[in-house]
C-alpha cells in the first residue's frame, strides 16, 4: 500500500477542487487571453474620456499603464541590485543557528526503516 493521493478528484478538497481547471492548458490560455483583451480594452478606453489632471504629464494618454509597468520593471532590477550586497553566505547564521547544535545521540529517538 502507498502512500500516494489518489487522482480522484471527489477525494480533493473543495478548494483543490475549484482549480481543477488549471489542468487544462487551453483553459489557462483562454484565460490569459482573455486578460489580454482586457487590459487592450482599457488602454482604448483611456482615450476616449477626458480625465480631470493635475500635472501635465497626467494627459498623456496611456501614462498611467506605462508608469506602472516601468515602476514595476524598476523594482525589480532594484531588487537585483541590492542582492549583490544584501546575499549573505549559506552559513551565515550557521555558528548561532539551533541547527548547529550537537545534539546527545541517547535523546535522539532513532527508527529504523526496513527497506
Amino acid at each position: 500500500m502507498t502512500d500516494r493521493p489518489t487522482e480522484d478528484p471527489s477525494t480533493f478538497s473543495p478548494l483543490a477542487r475549484l482549480f481543477l481547471w488549471c489542468d487544462d492548458p487551453a483553459k489557462v490560455n483562454r484565460l490569459v487571453y482573455g486578460l489580454y483583451a482586457v487590459c487592450g480594452l482599457l488602454a482604448i478606453v483611456d482615450f476616449l474620456y477626458t480625465k480631470k489632471v493635475y500635472l501635465a504629464i497626467e494627459k498623456v494618454p496611456g501614462f498611467y499603464p506605462f508608469y506602472g509597468f516601468f515602476m514595476c520593471a524598476a523594482l525589480v532590477i532594484c531588487a537585483k541590485g541590492m542582492r549583490l550586497f544584501l546575499m549573505r553566505d549559506e552559513d551565515y547564521y550557521a555558528p548561532r543557528d539551533t541547527d548547529s547544535e550537537a545534539i546527545p545521540e541517547d535523546q535522539l529517538d532513532r527508527t529504523e526503516h526496513n527497506g
